[in-house]
């Protein structure tokens, strides 16, 4: 049996795509959303699609966004 080696940056940044809803007391899709512009990166929110609740949270940094140079 041949296992192939699992690159790290393919599993990077991923999206949820349905998600438990302890309101709708099951899982749903979900949409996410901009929840806030961070300096080193972006914070979403998982939405319900049916009844709305956040049902999740997540953030992406992003290493080499904005720098702040101190002169």
């Amino acid at each position: 049996m041949m296992m192939k080696r699992i690159n790290k940056e393919q599993y990077k940044d991923f999206d949820a795509t349905q998600l438990y809803c302890s309101n709708c007391k099951r899982p749903v899709p979900v949409r996410k959303r901009l929840l806030l512009a961070l300096l080193n990166g972006d914070k979403y929110d998982y939405i319900c699609v049916f009844c709305g609740t956040s049902v999740g949270e997540k953030t992406e940094t992003n290493p080499d966004s904005v720098k702040i140079i101190h002169g």
